[in-house]
C-alpha cells in the first residue's frame, strides 16, 4: 500500500516538474490555464466535464454546431443570390440540410486528427473524443453518417455540382488544412479556400452553375477569414502553441506581419462590393453598405497593426464576427434575380467575354468553321426564355420567327478559331 502511494507521489511530482518546464516557455499571462490543464490530467474531469455520455452535447461539440451554422448561412446566402425572380424554398431548405451534414463530417474528421493536440488547449480539452466520452470509431461512424447523408441530399435534390462541391470541401478540410495546421502558417489560407465553397454551393445549387457573380461571393468569404481568424489567432497564440499549431503569431512575436496581413485583406475586400453592383449581382445601395462595413473592419485591423495587442485583436475579432452576417443580409435584401442581372462585360467589358448558351456546342462550332456566313435563326428558336441575361437580347417564343429575327453575320477568313468564335458571340 505504501509502495503504490510513494509510486503515486512521484508520478505528481514529475508532473510538476514538467509543469515547471512549460512555464519557462509559454508566456506567464498563462500560468492559471497550465495550472488546470495539470489538474485535469490528474483528475481525469472538473466540475464542468463528465465521462458520461450526452448524445446532444457530445453531438453538437462533434460537429461544432456554431461553426456548421455558419457554413450553411454563406451557403444560404449563395443560394438566396443566385436564385432567379422567384426562390425555391424547399430547395433552399435541403441545400442548407445537405450543407450542413458535410460542414458536421469534415469537424468530425478535423477532431478525429486532433485528439491528442485537443487535450493540451484551454479551448479544447473538454471535447467529447479528448475526454473520452466520445470513441474513436463512434466519431468515425457519426462523421460518415453525416457526410453521407448530407451529400446524398444535395445530388438528390440540386445538382451533381454542388454534391461534388460538398465532397471537395470535405476533402480540404479534412485531409488537407487539418494536417497542414501543424506543418505550415499557410494553413490560414488553405481554410480560407474551404470558407469560400459553401456559398458557391448554396449558388450552385439555385442556379445550376458557376459563372461571375459565384466568383465575387467567394471573394468575399475568402477575403473576410484572413483578418477573422489571424485575430483569433493571436487572441489564443499561446493556447494554439501548447497545441502544436503552426500559426502566424508562432513566427511573428511582434504581431506586425500578423496585423499587415489583416489590413491587406481589408484593403481586398474593398472594392468588392462594388464590383457585385457592375456584376448586377445587387442594386446600388449595397456597394455602399459593404464599402462602409469594410471600412469598420479596416479601421480595426489599422489599429490591431499599430498597437497589436490582445485588445486590439479583440476587438478586431468582434466586428469580423459582425461583418459577415451584417454583409450576407445586405447582399439579401439588396439581390437582383440572377436571371435577369446584365452581364459584367457590358460594364467591364475587359474582365468577362458574354456568349450565348448554344454558340459553343461541338455543332455549331464545327458548322461556323466551315463556312463564312452563319445564320443565327435556329439560335433564336431554341433557346428558352431568361437564358440570355443581356437585356438587349431578344428572344423568340415557341420558334416562332420574322425574317427580321433572322440576321446573318460576316466571319473574316482569320486562321485564328478563337478570334472567329469571338465575332459570332457578338
Amino acid at each position: 500500500m505504501s509502495s503504490a502511494f510513494g509510486k503515486k507521489l512521484f508520478s505528481q511530482f514529475s508532473c510538476f516538474s514538467s509543469l515547471n518546464t512549460y512555464r519557462n516557455i509559454i508566456p506567464q499571462s498563462n500560468k492559471f490555464n497550465l495550472h488546470q490543464i495539470y489538474v485535469r490530467n490528474l483528475s481525469g474531469s472538473t466540475n464542468g466535464s463528465s465521462k458520461s455520455f450526452n448524445p446532444i452535447r457530445d453531438y453538437k461539440q462533434l460537429s461544432k454546431l456554431r461553426l456548421s451554422a455558419l457554413v450553411t448561412f454563406t451557403a444560404s446566402a449563395g443560394f438566396i443570390a443566385g436564385s432567379g425572380e422567384s426562390i425555391d424554398w424547399w430547395k433552399f431548405l435541403w441545400t442548407n440540410l445537405g450543407t450542413f451534414g458535410a460542414a458536421a463530417c469534415a469537424n468530425t474528421l478535423n477532431q478525429l486528427y486532433e485528439i491528442h493536440n485537443d487535450k493540451l488547449m484551454t479551448r479544447t480539452w473538454n471535447r467529447p473524443l479528448p475526454t473520452g466520452r466520445i470513441g474513436r470509431l463512434h466519431a468515425a461512424l457519426f462523421a460518415l453518417v453525416c457526410g453521407a447523408t448530407g451529400i446524398y441530399i444535395l445530388n438528390e435534390t440540386t445538382n451533381s455540382l454542388t454534391a461534388l462541391l460538398g465532397v471537395t470541401n470535405i476533402l480540404l478540410y479534412a485531409g488537407m488544412y487539418t494536417p497542414l495546421k501543424q506543418v505550415t502558417i499557410w494553413n490560414t489560407w488553405v481554410g480560407a479556400v474551404v470558407g469560400a465553397v459553401p456559398p458557391l454551393m448554396g449558388w450552385a445549387a439555385a442556379s445550376g452553375g458557376l459563372d461571375v457573380g459565384a466568383t465575387i461571393l467567394a471573394s468575399m468569404l475568402f477575403s473576410w477569414q484572413i483578418p477573422h481568424f489571424l485575430a483569433l489567432a493571436w487572441l489564443c497564440k499561446d493556447d494554439y502553441f501548447r497545441g502544436g499549431f503552426r500559426m502566424m503569431p508562432f513566427l511573428d512575436p511582434a504581431g506586425r506581419r500578423t496585423a499587415t496581413a489583416a489590413v491587406r485583406h481589408c484593403v481586398y475586400l474593398l472594392p468588392l462590393g462594388y464590383v457585385a453592383y457592375l456584376a448586377g449581382m445587387a442594386t446600388e445601395p449595397f456597394a455602399w453598405e459593404a464599402g462602409l462595413l469594410t471600412a469598420g473592419m479596416g479601421f480595426r485591423a489599422v489599429q490591431f497593426y499599430n498597437n497589436p495587442v490582445q485588445s486590439s485583436a479583440r476587438s478586431l475579432f468582434r466586428i469580423s464576427l459582425l461583418y459577415l452576417p451584417l454583409l450576407m443580409v445586405c447582399l439579401i435584401v439588396h439581390r437582383l434575380p440572377h436571371t435577369n442581372t446584365q452581364d459584367i462585360s457590358s460594364r467591364l467589358p475587359l474582365l468577362s467575354l458574354s456568349i450565348p448558351n448554344n454558340t459553343l456546342t461541338s455543332n455549331n462550332i464545327s458548322t461556323s468553321f466551315e463556312s463564312p456566313v452563319t445564320t443565327h435563326s435556329s439560335t433564336l428558336s431554341e433557346a428558352p426564355i431568361g437564358s440570355c441575361r443581356n437585356p438587349t437580347c431578344h428572344v423568340a417564343v415557341d420558334g416562332a420567327t420574322t425574317p427580321s429575327d433572322i440576321h446573318t453575320t460576316r466571319v473574316p477568313n482569320s486562321k485564328d478559331p478563337m478570334k472567329r468564335a469571338a465575332t459570332l458571340a457578338a
